[in-house]
């Protein structure tokens, strides 16, 4: 358990496992975050359930350094066609900003009814089960791929700024939890066109802005709000050293994860992903009706804190 909303390393090392292994599986980090935080004790009242919320603000940013180290590559590739030294590289550049525009606009515009309304656990569930079904009706349609080279890695390159668009648009859906912003964005690229592999590394790079943004507002959105109500901000709150513990597990963990997802991706489809979900749905639903896992509001101890912008679902 913890105390008085601080987060003991054990936990921090658990949550920073669960974040780094979900965010870039098509499966929700939020579901599994909360399967893990009630199972750890987390979220009594309200001070320990913001010490959930901001550890999660922070534990993302492992998963942004897991994808820049595994493709600083196409990174630089990027940075140097927006200089105008690589005219490849600024047309991936250009379809990853048209991708990103829509969640940086409605993520501002909807985050607090999105948090009001669908942050609880039937919302979750749902979003999970459907997602599933989503994913293996999916899997097994035929879709026509994106006319490219024959080098395949040219695919992401090759897209459309229209499919891009579709792509951004497909990741807003992921702002009601239990979604799954990589579900979304994958299955998004797939149906552009995108060979699954690629679709998924579209994905990964795309999570570098949206993860990155949501990370940047959720901590100056929380600075602030300490600053003037004078209460505890999340490095007060948690502490330095779990936050660290936790983001090194998570930047370890997320890189070995996209490593495998893509070289999944590349054998086998989506299905395996759908079914999970519908699993990993059944088995909320179970704990909860067990009393295991509790959708109760936590009772307030201290002022409120916001809560971190839903970047995956």
């Amino acid at each position: 358990m913890v105390d008085s909303g601080s987060m003991n390393i054990v936990q921090a090392v658990v949550l920073g496992l669960v974040e780094g292994i979900t965010e870039y599986l098509p499966v929700s980090s939020t579901g599994h975050l909360i399967i893990a935080a009630d199972l750890l004790g987390l979220g009594e009242n309200a001070a320990q359930q913001e010490a959930v919320d901001t550890f999660n603000i922070v534990v993302q940013g492992g998963a942004i350094l897991a994808v820049l180290g595994l493709y600083f590559p196409r990174v630089v590739q990027m940075c140097k066609g927006l200089l105008g030294k690589d005219a490849a590289g600024l047309k991936l550049a250009i379809n990853i900003i048209v991708a990103f525009l829509p969640a940086a606009v409605l993520g501002v515009l909807l985050n607090d009814i999105i948090e009001e309304k669908l942050f609880n656990t039937p919302s979750v569930i749902t979003a999970l089960a459907l997602g599933g079904v989503f994913m293996i009706v999916l899997d097994r349609m035929k879709f026509k791929k994106v006319d490219t080279d024959e080098d395949p890695e040219n695919d992401m390159i090759e897209l459309s700024i229209p499919k891009a668009l579709f792509i951004g648009l497909m990741q807003c859906v992921a702002m009601v939890p239990g979604t799954s912003r990589s579900m979304m964005t994958i299955v998004g690229g797939v149906i552009a066109g995108l060979r699954p592999k690629q679709a998924a590394e579209f994905s990964f790079l795309l999570g570098l802005p949206t993860l990155g943004g949501a990370c940047v507002y959720s901590l100056l959105k929380n600075l602030k709000h300490a600053s003037e109500t004078g209460g505890p901000n999340m490095f007060e709150l948690l502490g330095w050293t779990p936050i660290a513990v936790g983001l090194i597990v998570a930047t370890i963990s997320a890189a070995i994860a996209v490593r495998w997802l893509v070289a999944f991706l590349n054998k086998h489809g989506l299905a395996l992903f759908g079914y999970y979900r519908l699993v990993l749905a059944a088995v909320l639903a179970g704990l909860i009706a067990m009393g295991v896992v509790s959708i109760d509001e936590p009772e307030p101890t201290t002022p409120e804190i916001p809560a971190a912008v839903n970047s995956d679902g």
